[in-house]
Order: structure tokens, then C-alpha cells, then sequence
């Protein structure tokens, strides 16, 4: 029985073998970017149709396709990510997510932003300085109950 870490191995030995980015395979599922790209590290589940043409399209075995749509249980270590990139958004997190959490309260209330109805996007924008990292997220504010 195939697991999410299984398929994950697949997709990325068959995006190496058929030199596909991650775009041309959210395009392929009619999906965005960051979506398709979380769902193939087994974070996100995608629709059946979806899991069937991503895995058409890399070459996968039906069973791929199956996991891709199954849901996911959203575990991740607990400890400091050591690569870079990672460590930066966790950095990020770190320094700002107490003015985040203060600026969300301020301007909506008390209450988070969903990570379930959420979007991201990233893309690279060109500056003097060097290329920037633009990443734009907005999710669903979400208040707490009081009962």
C-alpha cells in the first residue's frame, strides 16, 4: 500500500526525469502553484481529477493518484528547520509573528487567519538590490467564539 511519503518520492524522481517545474504541474492540474506543489509534499489532498491528470502527467501508477487525493495528516517537526530557506520563514515567523497577531487582532478582532480557506502566492520580482522573494498570502479571518 502506497503511502503520501511513497508518492512524494515518485513525483519528484518523475519531475527530475521529465525536467517539469512545479507550475507546469499545477497548470496540468488546473490548480495554483502553491497549492499542487503542498498537495505533491503530501501536505494537501487533490481532487480526484486533479490526482489523475498529475499523475498522467509524471507517469504515475493509479494508486498515485488515489494517495494524491486522499487526506493528509498535517504532521511536521517541531524542532528548528536547519535548511536555509525554511529557517528564514521560520525566522520570519519568529521576529514578526507577534506584530502580525497584534495587527490581525487590531484590524479584524479576536480571531486568527484560516490556513484552510487560504491562498499564496510567489513569484520574483526584479529591484536594484537584487531579485526580491514576493510572497502575497490572504486567508479568511476567522473569530473566536465566545459561548
Amino acid at each position: 500500500m502506497m503511502t503520501k511519503a511513497d508518492v512524494t518520492g515518485m513525483i519528484r524522481a518523475a519531475k527530475r526525469e521529465r525536467s517539469l517545474s512545479w507550475a507546469a504541474i499545477a497548470e496540468a492540474a488546473g490548480l495554483s502553484e502553491v497549492f499542487v506543489t503542498s498537495a505533491c509534499l503530501g501536505m494537501n489532498s487533490l481532487s480526484s481529477d486533479a490526482a489523475g491528470k498529475v499523475a498522467a502527467l509524471l507517469g504515475l501508477p493509479g494508486e498515485a493518484a488515489v494517495v494524491l487525493s486522499e487526506y493528509p495528516t498535517k504532521d511536521f517537526a517541531r524542532t528548528v528547520p536547519t535548511d536555509p530557506c525554511i529557517y528564514r520563514w521560520y525566522e520570519v515567523t519568529g521576529v514578526f509573528g507577534e506584530a502580525f497577531k497584534e495587527l490581525v487582532q487590531e484590524k479584524f478582532g479576536d480571531g486568527i487567519m484560516s490556513a484552510i480557506d487560504f491562498d499564496m502566492a510567489i513569484e520574483r520580482v526584479a529591484h536594484d538590490k537584487g531579485d526580491r522573494v514576493q510572497v502575497v498570502m490572504t486567508g479568511k479571518f476567522l473569530p473566536y467564539k465566545s459561548w
